[in-house]
């Protein structure tokens, strides 16, 4: 254990005491299910475990990540040595305010989607397509079927771990652009607010369902995934250049180009994230050497992975 990870779990312990957690399996907690241990983990139920978790990066300088529901994510095998946070229960709430509604960082996106329909507001149908929380969805500008966050949210409230403090930014500072922010990479979502719009149940079910069926006959749901591996360049699909470059089903070690959909990863019985980072590696160099376009991951790499990966 380094020096600053040991000053680091001293500090939460003194204010999160046994819910500091050591060696914390990661790899549960990515749709991937693989990959190493954090060498520090907690998981943030208010402000006082956030300032905690501020005060214990800004003393050391222990590497830090802000972990939301694992959709986009692959962890080294060796695991990621210093902290993880991962918003906990007292995170996940939502609130309705005329046609806003209001939630916290770890809601997940398809629950919030739930709750919009419920409340008869249209415009969230995309995300229960998405198998992530409010704070990651927004962190990256998840989006699906035609739409996404930046369509809908209206102000972002954020804890910045390097200050200590918590403040809402508006939509129009945020930078939302293509699966990406401007949000400090040294914050935390912590909540949002996102204005729909008024809608009959009976429609916005409908379009729901259609969604979820869509995904079931075009995604590889029933296995271990990541969701899409690589950001669809200007004017074209990264899945179809991947089929063309006769990559479905190319497999590396336990990974695998799906046959379903060529622009997911399939981390089969044993593998490794190893055997996805150098799956990726292959796909990016094919896909290059066949078009000239690399096509640039949508996956976020966690640990010590190889830079040609990314």
């Amino acid at each position: 254990m380094s020096d600053a990870i040991a000053r680091a779990e001293a500090i939460l312990r003194n204010r999160c005491g046994e819910r500091v957690r050591t060696s914390f399996s990661l790899a549960p907690l990515t749709t991937f299910r693989i990959g190493g241990p954090a060498a520090l983990f907690v998981a943030p139920d208010g402000k006082q475990d956030l300032l905690a978790a501020s005060e214990a990066i800004r003393e050391t300088d222990v590497p830090f990540l802000v972990l939301g529901k694992g959709s986009n994510v692959l962890v080294d095998d060796a695991g990621f040595s210093g902290l993880v946070l991962r918003l906990g229960r007292g995170y996940r709430w939502s609130a309705r305010d005329g046609e806003r509604l209001m939630a916290g960082g770890a809601m997940p996106l398809p629950a919030l989607a739930g709750v919009a329909l419920n409340e008869a507001l249209s415009g969230l149908e995309f995300g229960i397509a998405i198998p992530g929380s409010v704070g990651g969805a927004i962190r990256m500008n998840a989006g699906a079927h035609g739409s996404d966050i930046a369509a809908v949210v209206e102000a972002v409230s954020v804890f910045d771990l390097s200050a200590g403090t918590e403040r809402t930014i508006p939509v129009v500072e945020a930078g939302f652009r293509y699966r990406n922010t401007d949000l400090p990479a040294d914050s935390v979502v912590v909540a949002a607010t996102v204005r729909l719009r008024p809608d009959a149940v009976s429609e916005i079910r409908a379009r729901m369902d259609e969604i979820r069926e869509w995904r079931r006959r075009t995604q590889p749901v029933a296995e271990a995934n990541c969701g899409s591996v690589f950001k669809n360049p200007p004017n074209d699909s990264a899945g179809r250049l991947i089929d063309a470059a006769g990559l479905k089903g190319f497999a590396v070690g336990g990974a695998s180009v799906s046959r379903k959909h060529a622009n997911f990863v399939i981390a089969g019985p044993g593998a490794t994230a190893a055997d996805v980072r150098s799956l990726i590696r292959h796909v990016r160099e094919t896909v290059a050497a066949r078009t000239g376009i690399r096509l640039e991951p949508e996956v976020y790499l966690v640990g010590d992975l190889d830079p040609a990966s990314r």
